[in-house]
This record gives structure tokens, C-alpha cells and sequence, in this order.
């Protein structure tokens, strides 16, 4: 039967269930509209936006088998669709059938609402011929032929923010808006003091007249004043007593661009005394790892059309390490172990200028230090992609960033406090930023660890053992109870996986438990750990062949156990704390010299600017990827080259940005020091 006439039969039966419950379930208007759209396009020739609405309806597509279910049809065509009384309106009916989930999108007046889409679509088999509004998969290719509703989903014409909207992008606006201010206002700063000097000068070349070679004779003015002038500048943000005005005046240049901007671009591998080199190349290489997993993760779970051949394809081959089908994740572990390695490096330098002291005051000056740094510009995106999410048309794939908006809505405070990853995962806002929750929860340990030591060397041997010990076993039970996976694409929409184990600190504190060791050792160490050559050789064998065992046994691994599995097990409590010691033998022996061309390459000047954004560049690079997602009107289809070229776009996109980001929001803040002396 005909599109066309299956459309017709349907909603004409539809219009007379409609008739039948008018005063409970529809209103009039979309009653008398769906009667004039099915009589319009029943015409021999039917107008244009009826021809429009007619296409826009989702269609079954080839390659069902390889996972091409979706039908998400054409919005813009549906939007562009104006009848006499009406325009087109884009819904999508969310089906399960069998064990298959798919929607399909359907075009109706806009002047009728989720619920009497609901009536179209519930009143399936009509009297007028027994068919239905959305014919379900064939059984050549489902065994089920019954399909179940989930759920309808009607996307607005209309852009139409609520106050939490609005407060979000002033706030963001705010947060522009300052530092942009600062630039101008240190830009008139120094424009009025290049002035002064310069009156000066000519009167003084005036009153005390210039020699034969025009050299300034010192008499009252002199260049000395100009260049005190100038130190005043350079240095006025340090020995400047801090009245309020002066203090408002440095922390105005503080936001500058004038100052946020230097050093951000620069390629000089040089690093303070105390410094590792090597920790921008590592800390890169991770970064971009784990866009590459999050440019690929997105899609799969969202919009691909190809998803069986892609997982078939994909997750069962090495090869594929640096995509989601890989262990990603391990990439987070290495940012767990460099976090827990400088907060250790970092507190034991603040307590050696303390002559010696871990005080209060101290420890409190160091958190707040940390959310200082984190805060400002996790809260900025946080509030940029709830305004963006308000403010943009999607398309057909907009709908997990419905609920991301919603979860933000309501529990935007667990993001203030630093406490996200203890919700149910599916309540976390802007759910990448887990990451930094976790992060601060492991380094509110390290004061505590760094007292330990400080006190005792067997009661914090003690107390790290066991808290390593402690988070290995937890691995272990958990994996082992819950039959949780060690990897694959599906991993990361696994509801225990990530409930219970993914982001939670007593499965993930291993690593930078390490990192703080690791810490503790370089920054107290008196001789080189490595004596002979041959000991080198043999760490290096060892960290590649545990490293190598770790990536190798996720793919021997990657079904979903069906029973509790010791090798599982086994694996998820073990692998974090092994990749961590690998990555820390690195850093140990680049430092100490055997790290050989791995120390050259991981010391690159070409690191060092994008170590400088890597923070904003793991904060902002999602919110590209959900953009461009949430925009396309059709679905991805994967190839290698497809996706190579997405990461790319995405990374180019995210470093622009990044710098921008970093300068404008993130520095500002870490320069900000406004306090009397």
C-alpha cells in the first residue's frame, strides 16, 4: 500500500477516535488541521507543504542488519512545511520491537501536542484497513513483529529559554565580559602613563637644552624616571600597597589579555627548578587519546547507522587502540597519576618554603588554590552548554541533550561542590565533567598522606598499602558481582558499569595513589634508583610488556561475562594500578636519565602549548562533538577515513577554542592575587 494512503487511512481513523474523545484527549484545532492536511494531500494535486509533510515522514532505510533501524526523516523539511493554519512540526516516536530500539520521525501540525501524537500512533489497527502509522520491521529481519511505544518526543518550532537559561549565558556573558574590560582598561593604564613620561621628557629636553649628539643632560628629569616608571608598571601587581583602589586596579590587570596571553603559545621546553619535562608529552598524547575515544564514542551511541558492522569491524581488533572500541579509559588513568604526582609535588614545595610546617592554614590555602584553578572554567562551561543546548535548532539527534539540559536543571549544585560522580549517573550535568569531581576527591587525600609520611614512614607505608590493597579488591568484588565488563563500545552506556565502578573514587584511587608516591619520591629522593645500564633495559622491557598485557587482555576480554569471571575480575581490579606504574617507570626514568629518544620526543617544545590549554581542551572538545551530532539531520555512517577526518575537525576546533578559553577564563584566575603587604 501506498504512503500516501496508508497516511490517509490512518489519521482518517485516527480523526474518528479523535471525534470520539475530543473533550479528554485533543484539542479542536488539531483535530480540524490533521483533516485538512489528509484531505490535501488525497488531492490529485496536492499543495506544496502537504507534498513537504508527506516526504518528511521517517522511512525504512537499507542495511537494517548492520544496524541502520533509525528513521529520523527530514526536520527541516517538515519545519519548512506551512499549510493555511498550521506549519509542519517534527515528533519522534521512540519503538522497541524485539530486542531492536529505533525511532522514527513523523511530521503533524504544530498545533498538536505529544499527547495527541500519542493518540495517532496508539490507534494502530483502524477499520478502514488494518495497518498502521509506522509499519514495523519486516520479520525477514526481526523475529517480533509487535511493536511497543516508549515514548514521543515533539521538537519546538520556537526557541523559548527559561530563567535558568538566561541566567546561564548572562553569567557567561559576565565571565567574557570582565576580562575583556580588564584589557581595555589596562590598555588605557599604560596608554595614560606613556603620556605623562612624555611631557615630561620635552620639558626637560626644553629647560635644560640638549648637547651637540642630542644626549639628555641630568638635570631633575631623567630617563631613569622613565624607566622607574615603567618598573612601577611591570611591577605594580607586587609592591604596590593594596588600598582599595590599587587592589581593584591589580586584579583588572589580572584579567587582561595583556598578561593572561604571555606564555601561553610559547614552545620553550624549559620548566622551573623542580619541573619534569617529559609530563607535557604524556599529558598531551592522553589528552588526545581520549578525544579520539570521545569523537568516535559519541557517534556510536547516538547516531550511526552502521553501528553492528562498526562493533563487529572495530572492537575485537588492536588496531583500533586509539578509538572508543579500545581502552580508552586508561588514557584517564594517566591523568589520575600525573594529578596525584603534582599535588604531592606541589604541597611538599609549599611546605618546605613553610619552613617546614603542614599547618591549617596551609592546607586550606592549597584546596583553595585547586578549586581556583578548576572552578572557573568548569563553571563556564558548564552554563555555555546549558545556554547552547536552549538557544540551538537541533536536529532529529537531539535528545540525550535534552536530558543533559534537565540533569544540569536540577542538580547543577553537585557540579559547584565537586561531587557529581557520587549521583546515579544518569543525574550528572554536563556528565564528561565527572572527571574533575573524581580528581578533587583523590587530591583532598594527599595533605592526609603527606602527614602519614611526615610522621611515620611504617604508618604511611601502612596506610598506602592498605588504600591500594583496599581499591584493587573493590575492583575485584564489584566486577565480579555485578558480571560487569572490562571493556567494549557498549561500556560506556552500561548503567552498573558506570553506576557502580566507572567513576567512583574507591575503584579509581589507585592511580594517583601511585602518582602521589611517585611524587613523594622524585621530590625527596638524595641518589639515582637506577645504578647499571642493564637496569634500565630491564624496566623498559617491563613497562612495555605490562602496558602491552593491559591493552591485549581487553580485547581477550571484551564479552560481557555472564557469570562471575575470575579473570575478569581480576583484570578491572589490577590494570589501572599496573598502566599506572608503567606510565610512572616513564617519568622515573626520563627524569633520571635513561630515558633515551622517549625523553626527547615526550620533551618536545611543541607539548608545551598544548599542555599550556589541555584543560580547557578536555573541557570544552565534547562540547564540539555534541554540536555537531546534535545538528546533523541524518545519521554518521562509519568509515576509517570518516572518522579519522572527524577527530581532526574536532581537535582543530577544540585547540582554537581552547586558547581562547584558557586566556579569557581559565588564567585570569590563577593570576589573580590581590592582598595587603
Amino acid at each position: 500500500m501506498a504512503l500516501g494512503s496508508l497516511v490517509f487511512f490512518l489519521f482518517a481513523g485516527c480523526s474518528l477516535a479523535l471525534e470520539n474523545t475530543e473533550s479528554q484527549t485533543s484539542p479542536q484545532r488539531c483535530k480540524e488541521d490533521t483533516n485538512t492536511f489528509l484531505w490535501e494531500i488525497n488531492q490529485e494535486r496536492p499543495k506544496e507543504y502537504a507534498v513537504l509533510m508527506y516526504d518528511a515522514f521517517g522511512k525504512m532505510g537499507s542495511n537494517v542488519e548492520g544496524g541502520n533501524v533509525n528513521q529520523p526523516g527530514s526536520l527541516q523539511q517538515c519545519r519548512s512545511a506551512h499549510g493555511p493554519t498550521f506549519s509542519g512540526q517534527y515528533c519522534q516516536v521512540f519503538l522497541r520491537q524485539e530486542t531492536v530500539q529505533y525511532f522514527v520521525g513523523i511530521c503533524v501540525p504544530d498545533s498538536c501536542g505529544e499527547e495527541d501524537v500519542q493518540m495517532l500512533v496508539l490507534y494502530e489497527k483502524l477499520q478502514l484497513g488494518q495497518t498502521s502509522l509506522i509499519p514495523p520491521l519486516p520479520s525477514i529481519l526481526v523475529n517480533e513483529s509487535t511493536q511497543e511505544m516508549i515514548m514521543i518526543h515533539c521538537l519546538s518550532n520556537t526557541i523559548a529559554p527559561d530563567a535558568s537559561d538566561v541566567t546561564c549565558l548572562f553569567v557567561c556573558c559576565v565571565m567574557v565580559a570582565i576580562p575583556l574590560a580588564a584589557t581595555l582598561f589596562t590598555a588605557i593604564l599604560r596608554w595614560q602613563r606613556n603620556r605623562e613620561v612624555s611631557p615630561s621628557v620635552e620639558s626637560s629636553c626644553l629647560n635644560t637644552g640638549l648637547n651637540l649628539y642630542g644626549t639628555l643632560k641630568t638635570n631633575g628629569s631623567s630617563t631613569s624616571e622613565m624607566n622607574r616608571s615603567a618598573s612601577e608598571e611591570n611591577n605594580s601587581t607586587s609592591h604596590t600597597p593594596c588600598s582599595p583602589r590599587s587592589c581593584v586596579s591589580r586584579c583588572l590587570q589580572a584579567f587582561s589579555l595583556q598578561n593572561t596571553s604571555q606564555g601561553v603559545l610559547s614552545t620553550s621546553s624549559s620548566v622551573p627548578e623542580g619541573g619534569y619535562s617529559s609530563l607535557n608529552g604524556i599529558r598531551v598524547l592522553s589528552l588526545l587519546w581520549i578525544i579520539c575515544g570521545h569523537s568516535a564514542q559519541f557517534s556510536v551511541i547516538n547516531n550511526l547507522d552502521n553501528y553492528k558492522n562498526w562493533k563487529k569491524t572495530v572492537e575485537s581488533s588492536p588496531l583500533y587502540v586509539f578509538a572508543i572500541s579500545g581502552p580508552v579509559f586508561l588514557a584517564v588513568d594517566t591523568f589520575l597519576l600525573l594529578g596525584g604526582l603534582l599535588s604531592a609535588r606541589s604541597l611538599l614545595s609549599t611546605i618546605s618554603r613553610a619552613e617546614d610546617k603542614l599547618s591549617a592554614s596551609l592546607v586550606a590555602s592549597y584546596f583553595f588554590k585547586r578549586i581556583k584553578r578548576i572552578q572557573p572554567l568548569h563553571l563556564f562551561i558548564m552554563c555555555l552548554t546549558i545556554g547552547l543546548i536552549s538557544l540551538v535548532q537541533w536536529g532529529p539527534y537531539w535528545f540525550p541533550l535534552m536530558e543533559t539540559m534537565m540533569d544540569c536543571k536540577t542538580y547543577w549544585w553537585a557540579n559547584v561542590l565537586l561531587i557529581s560522580n557520587l549521583l546515579p549517573v544518569h543525574e550528572i550535568c554536563i556528565p564528561w565533567t565527572w572527571y574533575l569531581s573524581l580528581d578533587f576527591q583523590c587530591y583532598a587525600t594527599t595533605p592526609l598522606l603527606l602527614y602519614f609520611y611526615r610522621l611515620n614512614r611504617g604508618v604511611f607505608a601502612a596506610v598506602a598499602g592498605g588504600l591500594l590493597l583496599m581499591t584493587t579488591i573493590t575492583g575485584v568484588i564489584i566486577t565480579a558481582l555485578l558480571q560487569l565488563p572490562v571493556f567494549e563500545p557498549s561500556t560506556m552506556t552500561s548503567y552498573n558499569y558506570v553506576l557502580q565502578y566507572y567513576v567512583k573514587p574507591y575503584t579509581r584511587y589507585g592511580p594517583f595513589l601511585i602518582g602521589i608516591l611517585t611524587g613523594i619520591y622524585l621530590m625527596t629522593k638524595k641518589d639515582q634508583l637506577l645504578k647499571e645500564k642493564w637496569q634500565a633495559a630491564l624496566g623498559w622491557f617491563c613497562c612495555f610488556s605490562v602496558m602491552a598485557a593491559v591493552v591485549g587482555l581487553a580485547y581477550v576480554l571484551k564479552d560481557t561475562p555472564p557469570y562471575p569471571s575470575v579473570p575478569h575480575a581480576l583484570y578491572q581490579g589490577l590494570h589501572r594500578p599496573l598502566w599506572a606504574l608503567a606510565v610512572a617507570w616513564i617519568i622515573l626514568a626520563c627524569e633520571e636519565g635513561y630515558g633515551g629518544f622517549i625523553k626527547s620526543f615526550l620533551s618536545l617544545g611543541v607539548w608545551v602549548p598544548l599542555s599550556n590549554i589541555s584543560f580547557a581542551c578536555y573541557l570544552s572538545h565534547p562540547v564540539f562533538i555534541i554540536l555537531y551530532i546534535g545538528l546533523q539531520e541524518t545519521p554518521i555512517h562509519y568509515t576509517d577515513s570518516n572518522f579519522m577526518y572527524l577527530f581532526l575537525g574536532h581537535l582543530v576546533l577544540t585547540l582554537v577554542v581552547s586558547y581562547v578559553l584558557t586566556v579569557l577564563i581559565e588564567k585570569p584566575y590563577l593570576l589573580l592575587k590581590c592582598s595587603r603587604t
